[in-house]
């Protein structure tokens, strides 16, 4: 029986396509995204409309425009056939209905013109060929030539077509299955999984960008574990983020066991999944211990060991950044800072004294709520009793944390005594003295040998200076 959505596209903008396709002879229609988020009652999908058409989309789109109270500009992808424009808060993407074939070492295809049967048989998943009708004889109408609503009550991942071919035509769509089952919380079909399995390798072709974004998608699902699982459980994981797959396994020795790092890991992006949006706060996360796969030893005294695997992990995160065309650029140093210090809190639990808080707030500066977000997110034992007592640690932490910040302002703190001070008071030309000066102010605040105070400050510097044998410019 026919299925009619009207309400879907009750707003004004399909008002003005319908209008502007009837005028120009043209079959056209809503498809993909915008109808599958609308079924699944997700908001996120009237955002991204997309619009085919059995003729020319380029032109539908210019000619939409035109009539549009904003005339919103119209961008042209000439190699894709493809065009864009805003229209409120939506990107509204125009393509005309075509079929495609492929080269087998290239995603990009031979594209000619088809009919809508054509477009939707190119699709990725049957999730995403439901088209609603934008015409005046059948306005509403759904179409669904592959089952896709069912698969979407269901929550299945299904290729319209024989999955190999699908994936390996297009492997970039292996990456997009796993990022909707994590998005979607959907399972994806046994044969298709299988598929992806199969045709690993061919996610070669494809370029870091592309695989990044994807990567980035999986990362800000509600349940990131899932997508990881699935990226480790297809071998694809081992091809784009090998670290992470170093830290599977459990290693006995003279009866002593590890934890398996890698599911520990899923369970701390997990974690803090709940407790925030950032995304390279969830990428920090989920690198915090990927220098534990070189530093894993065993010491018959101590057990398994992973000596200065934040230092490691830290230096790892440039080499993982770079592979993978992401920003060298403030975004990466955070990750870096984040890896870095996730257990600098874990240690100063046991002991918090106001000289290692004093540390840590000046090593975290404005990154030390991150910090103490992501240590709260790496509790992931089972037992109840450990967990309060972990927690509670924290609190402490934060609560030392609060009180040292407003007592000693340390948060971003230069000394107060500057290197244009020390040159002026012993006449010195720039040169290691004013440095080693420079740092034993510092380290004397930190410690809390002296206030964060000016006077203070230069009256340590006069100390600090004789004892090296520096003298005071005469008046």
């Amino acid at each position: 029986m026919p299925q009619y959505f009207k309400e879907a596209i009750s707003s004004d903008i399909f008002t003005f396509i319908a209008n502007t396709s009837e005028k120009l002879h043209l079959d056209t229609y809503v498809i993909g995204g915008f109808v599958r988020d609308y079924l699944l009652k997700r908001k996120s999908g009237a955002k991204d409309i997309d619009i085919v058409t059995v003729g020319n989309g380029i032109s539908l789109a210019k000619e939409v425009a035109h009539i549009l109270p904003d005339k919103p500009k119209v961008q042209i992808f000439k190699t894709y056939g493809t065009a864009m424009l805003r229209y409120n808060d939506a990107e509204v993407e125009f393509v005309g209905a075509r079929k495609e074939s492929y080269k087998e070492d290239s995603r990009n295809p031979q594209v000619e013109v088809g009919t809508l049967q054509d477009d939707q048989y190119r699709r990725d998943f049957t999730i995403n060929t439901l088209a609603i009708s934008l015409n005046r004889k059948d306005y509403g109408l759904l179409l669904d030539p592959f089952n896709g609503v069912e698969d979407l009550d269901k929550g299945i991942i299904r290729t319209p077509l024989d999955p190999d071919i699908t994936y390996s035509d297009d492997p970039l769509r292996m990456l997009r299955a796993i990022r909707f089952a994590s998005q979607l919380n959907f399972k994806i079909e046994k044969k298709s999984l299988t598929a992806i399995t199969n045709n690993v390798d061919r996610i070669d072709i494809i370029t870091s960008e592309r695989i990044l974004d994807e990567l980035h998608k999986i990362l800000l699902s509600d349940k990131p574990s899932i997508g990881f699982r699935l990226l480790e459980k297809t071998k694809l994981l081992e091809r784009i983020l090998p670290e992470l797959i170093d830290l599977k396994g459990v290693e006995e020795v003279e009866g002593q066991k590890h934890k398996d790092n890698f599911y520990h890991t899923l369970e701390v992006v997990d974690n803090i999944a709940k407790k925030t949006d950032n995304l390279w706060l969830r990428w920090a996360a989920l690198l915090h211990d990927i220098g534990k796969g070189p530093t894993k030893k065993f010491d018959k005294n101590l057990g398994w060991t992973f000596h200065a695997h934040e230092f490691v992990g830290s230096k790892m995160v440039y080499k993982l950044f770079k592979r993978l065309k992401m920003p060298l650029n403030d975004k990466m140093k955070y990750v870096q800072k984040i890896v870095l210090l996730s257990s600098r809190p874990i240690i100063l639990a046991d002991e918090v004294t106001d000289s290692a808080v004093r540390r840590l707030i000046f090593d975290a500066g404005d990154d030390i709520e991150d910090l103490m977000i992501h240590c709260e997110a790496d509790i992931t034992t089972k037992n109840p009793k450990k967990f309060k007592k972990y927690l509670n640690n924290f609190k402490l932490v934060r609560q030392k944390i609060k009180e040292v910040e407003e007592r000693d302002s340390i948060r971003n703190f230069q000394p107060p005594v500057t290197g244009e001070i020390i040159m002026e008071t012993f006449n010195l030309r720039p040169s290691k003295e004013i440095g080693i000066l420079k740092e034993a102010i510092k380290e004397a605040i930190l410690e809390g040998e002296i206030h964060n105070d000016y006077d203070e400050a230069y009256r340590f510097m006069l100390m600090k200076a004789k004892q090296m044998g520096l003298k005071r410019k005469s008046k």
